[in-house]
């Protein structure tokens, strides 16, 4: 695993990255770290499909993913969770951002990584990922309080850190810059192995 700080500006990564990718990239972190922007973002760079894999669930069940946890409890949505992510090991050329606790679960870290994935790890700070919840925490089913988040994050961190490669945040970076770090690291991944 390897850790990279984001550039101040794209223009420290110099020329656009044309890298495009047949294996599955997963994008992970705690909730609030910006996996959804910063998926789009990496999407539309990589010239790949982006899925949200929340939002795949709340089609297939439905309704809202606090609505499953209601209705069906906490494991019924895992258990999807993990057939969403063996149903999408068996494709490519997918930018994927997981909820905040697929990647602790250890079934679905071995999935993404035997079927070649590449998981980057969104590493923001405490502080502001506290900040963001609290400003947007209604509608997250495991969200209670921020002693009950911070919980929850101290629990997940050393799954997180499993991940392929780490992308430390400070929080204050752009969306397409994040991209942009994530577009090189893979690469530089990609042309290691």
């Amino acid at each position: 695993m390897s850790s990279i700080s984001v550039p101040k500006s794209v223009a420290e990564i110099g020329p656009m990255i044309e890298l495009r990718v047949m294996v599955n990239i997963y994008l992970v972190g705690f909730m609030g770290a910006g996996k959804t922007s910063i998926g789009e973002h990496l999407a539309r760079r990589l010239e790949a499909r982006f899925l949200d894999l929340d939002a795949t669930l709340q089609e297939r069940f439905g309704c809202s993913i606090t609505e499953v946890f209601r209705q069906r409890g906490e494991s019924a949505f895992r258990i999807a969770e993990t057939e969403e992510i063996e149903r999408l090991s068996g494709r490519g050329d997918l930018v994927v951002a997981t909820g905040g606790g697929a990647f602790a679960s250890e079934i679905n870290r071995r999935n993404i990584s035997e079927s070649g994935g590449i998981s980057v790890f969104l590493d923001v700070p405490w502080e502001v990922l506290q900040r963001r919840l609290e400003e947007d925490g209604v509608g997250r089913p495991l969200y209670d309080s921020p002693r009950q988040a911070r919980e929850l994050y101290d629990a997940r961190i050393p799954h997180y850190r499993c991940a392929t490669l780490t992308i430390a945040l400070t929080g204050d970076e752009m969306p397409a810059e994040v991209a942009g770090s994530i577009a090189a690291s893979v690469r530089e991944a990609l042309c290691a192995t």
